[in-house]
């Protein structure tokens, strides 16, 4: 069980890790080693973007990688549970998991809206609408 858990965590990471790779706009057919985009500072990206929609960028990822850490706990206490073969001791294990997992996610839930609503409210406040 411990290895299927590193498996999957190490899954997760690599998953993460690897969507912003597939997400990436198709290269020009007149640079074909992406160079134009480094030259021109990733389109002013970084240079000009705003603070605050960073640091919403930010947080979301970071909450989303929390979320889904969540739920991979959720998928391995059911794992447990539906291989536990009635011993009780791993029936009482896989609820333990799946009661953090629930817990993480509600965590994590409610810190996204606490934080969606501090940044739209700063938002909001600095720029007058």
């Amino acid at each position: 069980m411990k290895k299927l858990s590193k498996y999957l965590i190490a899954l997760a990471i690599v998953g993460f890790l690897a969507v912003p790779a597939f997400s990436l706009p198709a290269l020009a057919q007149g640079d074909p080693f992406g160079l134009n985009p480094v030259e021109q500072g990733v389109g002013d990206t970084l240079a000009n973007g705003d603070p605050r929609e960073m640091a919403g960028r930010i947080i979301n990822v970071a909450l989303g990688f929390l979320g889904l850490i969540a739920v991979v706990i959720i998928l391995m206490g059911g794992f447990k549970w539906m291989t536990a073969g009635g011993n009780e001791d791993k029936v009482s294990e896989a609820k333990k998991l799946l009661g953090a997992g629930v817990i993480g996610l509600a965590i994590v839930l409610a810190a996204w809206a606490v934080s969606t609503f501090v940044i739209n409210s700063i938002y909001n406040a600095t720029t007058g609408t």
